[in-house]
């Protein structure tokens, strides 16, 4: 839904030779973000933020399907599921809303055809909520992390405390538990490499002043990336192709 709201603007700015400012009303002075850079803005802090809750709430439920099989049966119902989206989708709208409200500033970048949250230079009100954004993304981070990494360790140490009922009977479950440590394991380490980039260019452009829009754009760069990869890799490593070539290079390792 983002890279079908975001990707038209983007190529009409290119079709037109003008900038996200001179495309929609508003934002004809010098440095006024314009209706549509501000839209642009909002959609890119949301569709940051809120793919990241979605996410962290998977963990979640990863984590206490293993961890915690009695809690995950008896508290977990499809209609928590069923509403957990919407709610999450709303309280992202809302807090990214702010820079419309005035707390934050909403920015056109170079080359004019992306917009985003002024991240250096103001004053503490423009440079709050920047902050507070990174902060959250960083919380998220973390807390995913900790999860997976939980999740990981409960596939990892299940084989070990259930007994053993013959060779072939025990190695499928131990295979399939395989498939989704390697699979939390890579999810891990590409969510985390393609969020803090943008995690430390916020904190550095408020409390440093460094002002580098290519970085900027570098950093966002990272963001999108992490979305488009992620359904690839799930897609690619549930695949039974993937898990013979798994399978076999285990046995050959063994």
């Amino acid at each position: 839904l983002g890279k079908c709201l975001l990707s038209p603007i983007v190529l009409a700015a290119y079709a037109y030779n003008r900038s996200l400012s001179e495309l929609g009303p508003g934002g004809r002075t010098e440095g006024e973000p314009g209706v549509l850079c501000q839209l642009f803005a909002f959609l890119m802090a949301f569709f940051g933020l809120a793919p990241t809750l979605l996410l962290l709430a998977m963990a979640l439920e990863c984590w206490l399907s293993l961890g915690h099989p009695y809690f995950y049966r008896r508290h977990l119902t499809r209609r928590l599921g069923a509403t957990l989206g919407p709610a999450a989708a709303g309280l992202c709208a809302l807090f990214c809303a702010l820079p419309l409200l005035g707390f934050g500033v909403p920015m056109q970048y170079c080359p004019g055809t992306w917009c985003f949250i002024r991240m250096a230079g103001g004053g503490p009100r423009q440079l709050g909520f920047p902050v507070l954004y990174a902060s959250l993304m960083g919380l998220l981070v973390l807390a995913i992390g900790a999860c997976n990494v939980s999740s990981m360790r409960h596939l990892y140490s299940r084989p070990r405390r259930q007994p053993r009922r013959g060779p072939p009977a025990a190695a499928a479950p131990r295979m399939e538990e395989l498939d989704h440590l390697i699979l939390l394991g890579l999810m891990t380490v590409l969510f985390t490499i393609c969020s803090l980039p943008l995690i430390i260019r916020a904190y550095m452009g408020a409390f440093a002043a460094d002002f580098n829009e290519n970085a900027d754009l570098s950093a966002l760069r990272f963001l999108s990336v992490n979305s488009i990869v992620d359904p690839w890799v799930f897609i690619i490593f549930r695949t039974s192709v993937f898990r013979m070539f798994v399978r076999r290079v285990c046995r050959r390792l063994n």
